[in-house]
């Protein structure tokens, strides 16, 4: 008897001592403390050049003194090679008319292009634009960049892809987050730039969307993480819309194109159907 009130007891201490700790357990956790504003970058125009204003601008990069510029729309979709002072055209690829082109990246020889909506991406001889081969991929392609190694895809999403460019199987995704939890969709055009991804946000001027124009996001390629945001809000206001009127014929020409010239730190913006490209320089962030 007195070991079974021993046995007894110990389960009993045992019992109240589990729900002592699964009390502390279930209770809610502490609330996390709120997260300090992102910096918002502001900008200064240091140069600026013409720009094709029929360029509706899917995806930009600068290599060797020139830009690589692809342009969207049935029936106009290029790959181009650009003058950057003088904006002239100097080399370029028709894509068939029922294509739509969308974002370019470079690596060492090659240039890939993405179309919108057919799952259809090329690859091009760097050279002389000589098609080399066709891929595929699932969903829509929006933007495109590289860290030297992989490419980088957006589709519309609040996820950005990472791709093998030999085999051009998925190697990982990177969700981005806003600063409130919510996914940050419509992440666009892309470019690399110090090991980070900077990203135009498609319509970010929507409600639903940042409800702020022209922004550009600095994505951490690692987490996801956003590390901040570009305000370039005014940067070239006769080349955008003056209300938010879905038939303005302006209701699309959107900031849209990031270069960045690694050699000489330079970084060049323009937009779909711009009269003008910028090069900028980032000012100090406006909320610290």
């Amino acid at each position: 008897m007195r070991l079974l009130f021993i046995t007894i007891t110990l389960a009993l201490t045992a019992a109240c001592s589990g729900a002592a700790n699964g009390g502390n357990a279930a209770r809610s956790p502490s609330p996390k403390p709120a997260q300090s504003p992102l910096p918002v970058y502001g900008y200064e125009v240091v140069n600026t050049y013409p720009h094709d204003p029929k360029a509706f601008t899917e995806g930009l990069f600068y290599h060797d003194g020139f830009l690589y510029e692809s342009t969207g729309e049935k029936g106009q979709s290029q790959l181009r090679k650009v003058e950057l002072e003088t904006g002239k055209v100097v080399q370029k690829w028709d894509l068939p008319r029922e294509d739509f082109g969308e974002g370019i990246s470079m690596i060492g020889d090659k240039i890939y292009m993405l179309t919108w909506q057919q799952g259809l991406g090329r690859v091009f001889d760097a050279k002389d634009f000589k098609l080399l081969k066709e891929f595929s991929y699932v969903g829509e392609g929006w933007g495109m960049t590289t860290d030297g190694t992989f490419l980088y895809l957006t589709q519309g999403t609040h996820v950005i892809k990472v791709m093998d460019p030999e085999t051009f199987k998925t190697v990982r995704t990177i969700p981005v987050m806003r600063e409130d939890g919510r996914p940050l969709m419509q992440i666009n055009e892309l470019e690399w730039i110090k090991g980070e991804l900077w990203s135009n946000i498609w319509h970010s001027e929507q409600r639903d969307i940042l409800g702020k124009p022209n922004y550009i996001a600095r994505i951490d390629p690692t987490t996801g993480k956003l590390l901040g945001w570009i305000d370039l809000g005014g940067i070239s206001p006769d080349d955008q819309p003056k209300s938010d009127d879905p038939y303005d014929p302006k209701a699309e020409n959107t900031l849209n194109g990031i270069a960045y010239d690694a050699a000489k730190d330079r970084i060049f913006v323009t937009g779909k159907n711009w009269k003008k490209l910028f090069e900028i320089k980032l000012t100090p962030p406006k909320n610290q």
